[in-house]
């Protein structure tokens, strides 16, 4: 054997076994989040005292689970997870033996009925009326069809109402390996309603699947879900270039050392509505103004996207991350280019001007962080440049 057939065998190797473990954790978690929706439907259908929480047992169960540190199960997942269950009621096929007898609810309360243990050791299970859609308006995907999807992507496909819409969707998506965002970016162009209404239909289908880049491993190894489900921490680097995040490194220096009350607290601190992420580069509490000061930093000119996007950031932190006492955030822009540098400073809609100009006094001057990042942009760039030739 010669080394480069050597040196292809290690690396074909690896690739393939990081992606079959990559695989396993993905299907470990579909299938924890779908009996999670299970359990969740079983208690509201069945549970001795169900009349107890009402409409307050997701915001219970929110709580009590962040109280034990259990990650990722806000009120609005814990919704999604109850709805994957209702909507993929045929997976239970392939609910592994010791998690059907162990914790699901005896057969006969309107959960898994007719359990048997097939060779592999997994339980197939018919399910009850209680569950089984009333009338299939498109062939339902099998439990292995359903397996082959990301949870990113089921969370997509769970939201679609209409059944045969949302078979089209998992055909298409199986058929392009489709990333998340390239099954949001279909969905929302209306694939599958262009689709219908057009007399070329393969051509239609054609050009969809040449578009986009399609999912890969990387992909699903820095999963939002999957990172917080396996407990590992999520990195900067999943998110940053290079230049961004050296620049990083030195603006939160720069703002510690100008002695005005700044307390670092988060870098891409992230935010989540619904299934989307967002990521805040630099988060800091300043003393004296008693608030919290996001910065973001785009390395290319300003564009009016911008500052809808610090203002989301702004009233996401103002209704989850202040405490009593807390004023109102703000919020720093800093977008830059080879030619120029601009500096936005957000008030979340402050009309007091009074108020507005305390920020200002104790906060660094536009002119300040101009200075800083041009010149700061300039030397990085110069290294990086230096390290490659």
């Amino acid at each position: 054997m010669k080394y480069a057939q050597l040196l292809k065998a290690i690396d074909a190797t690896s690739q393939h076994l990081v992606g079959r473990a990559a695989a396993a954790v993905n299907q470990a978690l579909v299938i924890r989040n779908w009996l999670i929706g299970a359990y969740i439907v079983e208690f509201e259908q069945h549970g001795e005292d169900r009349a107890r929480y009402g409409t307050r047992l997701l915001p219970r169960l929110a709580e009590d689970l962040k109280k034990r540190d259990r990650k990722g199960f806000g009120v609005s997942m814990l919704e999604l997870m109850r709805r994957f269950y209702q909507v993929y009621p045929q997976l239970a096929a392939k609910i592994p033996q010791p998690l059907v007898t162990e914790f699901a609810p005896r057969a006969g309360n309107g959960f898994l009925t007719d359990s048997v243990t097939t060779g592999h050791g997994i339980a197939a299970a018919r399910i009850s009326p209680s569950t089984k859609p009333r009338k299939a308006a498109a062939p339902l995907a099998s439990p292995d069809m359903i397996l082959q999807f990301q949870w990113s992507h089921l969370l997509q496909l769970t939201r679609i109402e209409d059944p045969l819409k949302r078979a089209f969707y998992e055909n298409e998506c199986l058929k392009g390996n489709w990333s998340k965002r390239q099954l949001q970016r279909q969905i929302g162009s209306l694939l599958f309603e262009r689709t219908g209404l057009s007399k070329n239909k393969a051509a239609v289908l054609h050009r969809a699947q040449s578009q986009g880049t399609p999912a890969d491993v990387a992909d699903l190894l820095r999963d939002p879900y999957v990172l917080e489900f396996t407990g590992l921490a999520e990195r900067p680097e999943y998110s940053e270039s290079e230049l961004e995040a050296a620049l990083l490194d030195h603006l939160q220096q720069f703002l510690l050392e100008l002695g005005t009350g700044f307390c670092f607290e988060a870098r891409q601190k992230r935010i989540s509505v619904g299934n989307e992420h967002d990521y805040i580069d630099l988060v800091f509490y300043h003393r004296r103004l008693r608030c919290h000061v996001l910065v973001e930093l785009k390395t290319r000119p300003f564009n009016h996207g911008d500052a809808g996007q610090m203002n989301f950031y702004l009233n996401w932190w103002k209704k989850f991350g202040t405490d009593e006492g807390d004023q109102l955030p703000v919020g720093i822009l800093l977008c830059t280019d080879q030619d120029r540098t601009k500096v936005e400073f957000a008030t979340a809609g402050m009309d007091n001007k009074l108020f507005v100009s305390r920020y200002l006094v104790a906060l660094p001057s536009p002119e300040q962080l101009q200075e800083f990042i041009e010149r700061d942009r300039e030397e990085i760039e110069a290294k990086m440049t230096k390290g490659r030739t």
